[in-house]
């Protein structure tokens, strides 16, 4: 059974480190980098430039997966085809498709062209190096920083950058630049309760984050963004950089005469994460419009993917050897949210559908041992 895996995202990775070598599974990973990045680390990337991959190679010993580096430009479903941006096309028997998610700019004018994103180490060094300028003496321009979106990764990045801008705002004896958090929705953070929610919002407030909420962006120049309020109200604010957390939305390269797609782009998948018109594919993470128990959208997360990766890469092992593919059943673990430092805020699930609310240095804790939980699951 000829298998391609395409990217070594959560899911991908997660598909190739569960599978063992197999009698008549033979595995292809595509990946454009050799490397893993832990894209929910990247805020501390762009503010310390903490070291957030780990080499695949180590990672894939054992598995029987094979990688060969290669960008992939599109997937044609009805031909079986996948092609990459260095003019190659491979078949396939069996297609484990996570590509993951691009950023949704909305049609912002100006936006995509004028705002960093924060999908990429090189977005996160990107950022990094700017705050540095910043601080150089012959600096000129704009310091400010304007953050859009105030979901995990925006709320995440302030906080990063707010501790950065403190630390070179002593050693090198200039004034702090601003640091602006846009956002259009009612509320910060709305996957938490209004507890920490104003708890997240206290700690924002700590380091002079000005918090704008209610406001949405309508326009951005090379040095400038226009927020708009909802009677409204329009202002500009001048900054040096300007970064977009704002949305995302499936990858748009896979082609098929039968494909359905949902909401953000998503491919529909069945119980057992396949398109259900092209039995032989399998959609996973960011791409995957999965549904849980009550029939609602999976959320596009870590940990997710993760769940959806491993499920798959046991399936790959039973269809190699006519088992029953089993199907997916979501679970939710818990979401925290790093607010700098040791500082962070979250839930963990309790038995019988209870949640257990933390603060502070526990729920720094519990954020890290999420990660801790993924490094053993792909080891």
């Amino acid at each position: 059974m000829k298998t391609l895996i395409l990217g070594a995202g959560y899911a991908g990775l997660a598909v190739a480190t569960k599978l063992k070598p197999t009698a008549g599974l033979d595995v292809l990973m595509l990946e454009r980098n050799p490397y893993h990045t832990f894209e929910t680390r990247l805020h501390e990337a762009a503010a310390h430039n903490t070291k957030v991959t780990l080499p695949l190679a180590p990672l894939l010993k054992g598995t029987g997966v094979r990688m060969e580096l290669a960008n992939v430009e599109s997937v044609n479903l009805d031909a079986k085809e996948v092609v990459t941006k260095e003019g190659q096309t491979f078949t396939y028997d069996t297609l484990v498709v996570g590509l993951g998610s691009v950023t949704n700019f909305y049609r912002i004018p100006g936006l995509a062209e004028n705002a960093t994103e924060l999908k990429e180490l090189k977005d996160a060094d990107d950022i990094f190096s700017f705050v540095n300028r910043a601080f150089d003496a012959g600096y000129s321009g704009s310091r400010d920083i304007v953050v859009g979106g105030a979901g995990l990764t925006g709320v995440e990045l302030v906080t990063e950058l707010a501790q950065r801008n403190e630390l070179l705002s002593r050693e090198r004896g200039l004034a702090p630049f601003n640091i602006y958090l846009v956002e259009a929705g009612p509320k910060i953070l709305p996957v938490l309760d209004d507890a920490l929610r104003s708890k997240a919002q206290s700690t924002l407030d700590s380091y002079n984050i000005q918090t704008l909420i209610g406001h949405r962006i309508t326009q951005a120049t090379p040095s400038t963004v226009t927020v708009q309020t909802a009677d409204g109200q329009s202002r500009e604010i001048e900054a040096g950089k300007i970064i977009w957390t704002g949305g995302i939305q499936a990858r748009d390269i896979v082609k098929g005469d039968k494909l359905q797609k949902g909401p953000g782009n998503r491919i529909v998948v069945d119980a057992t994460l396949r398109i259900p018109e092209y039995p032989e594919v399998f959609v996973v993470g960011d791409m995957a419009l999965a549904l849980n128990q009550d029939g609602k959208p999976v959320p596009t997360t870590a940990q997710h993917a993760g769940q959806q990766g491993r499920l798959t890469g046991k399936n790959l092992m039973r269809l190699a050897t006519g088992e029953e593919l089993k199907p997916y059943e979501p679970s939710s673990l818990g979401e925290f949210v790093s607010l700098g430092g040791l500082m962070a805020v979250g839930w963990m699930k309790l038995p019988w559908n209870q949640k257990l609310a933390m603060t502070g240095g526990l729920a720094h804790v519990m954020k890290r041992a999420s990660e801790w939980r993924w490094r053993s699951s792909i080891s």
